[in-house]
């Protein structure tokens, strides 16, 4: 009877793992990843909407330059704005050192007769190091039926790996969008972002630029 028992309770603690786990994982899933945390627009914006805007990232990651540019693009595009991509106007060279002038960027928008620019900045990052416990811990158990013989032992236990914890780091990337006014250089509108832990450069691009681009229209920016 103890043994029956000592089994109930042992079934009851491996279901309750298993479900801790699957909650865990739904949650994560369902969590999303990148979102907008705050917002702002110029009082004196005047609802001036723009038609033409340039996307410059400020990032010597050429990798990063260049997805985060064409996803904005590819964003602004769908919803009939002309948009364009500094790092084509402004390509890289092994002999520059940050990012194009400043004053060729302004130059070159006006001579195309651009009416914004968007510019995408990396902020900050912060790094949490977590603990994540394993599945199992080491109990020495001898009353089990299935310790006695090989038969019951090995049936058991083989298809249950052991999962000792570790050690995860999680990292947030807190990011920053605004939209300038060519004309005047005025800040019309400015965004702040997070970013926890993406999968991948190119999916958190996306989804920035799929939010940002949003949230542009709905505050009247871009149609």
């Amino acid at each position: 009877m103890m043994e029956l028992g000592v089994r109930k309770t042992t079934w009851k603690y491996n279901f309750l793992l298993v479900l801790i786990l699957l909650l865990t994982m739904v949650l994560s899933g369902c969590a999303p990843s990148t979102q907008i945390t705050g917002t702002w627009k110029n009082p004196e914006g005047g609802g001036q909407a723009y038609d033409k805007i340039m996307v410059v990232a400020l990032t010597d990651n050429v990798r990063a330059r260049q997805t985060v540019e064409t996803d904005m693009q590819a964003q602004l595009q769908q919803r009939g704005i002309q948009g364009a991509k500094s790092i084509d106007m402004f390509p890289p060279t092994m002999s520059q050192k940050g990012g194009p002038d400043v004053n060729q960027i302004l130059d070159k928008v006006r001579e195309q007769q651009y009416d914004a620019i968007l510019t995408v900045a990396l902020l900050d990052e912060e790094t949490e190091t977590r603990y994540v416990p394993g599945s199992y811990g080491y109990a020495p158990i001898t009353r089990f039926g299935w310790y006695g013989r090989f038969r019951g032992y090995y049936t058991y236990w083989y298809p249950t790996i052991y999962d000792p914890g570790y050690y995860t780091e999680q990292k947030t990337y807190f990011l920053e969008t605004n939209l300038y006014d060519v004309g005047t250089e005025q800040l019309k509108w400015s965004a702040q972002s997070a970013s926890h832990s993406p999968s991948s450069l190119r999916k958190a691009s996306v989804t920035l630029a799929e939010l940002t681009v949003g949230r542009m229209a709905q505050d009247g920016l871009v149609r």
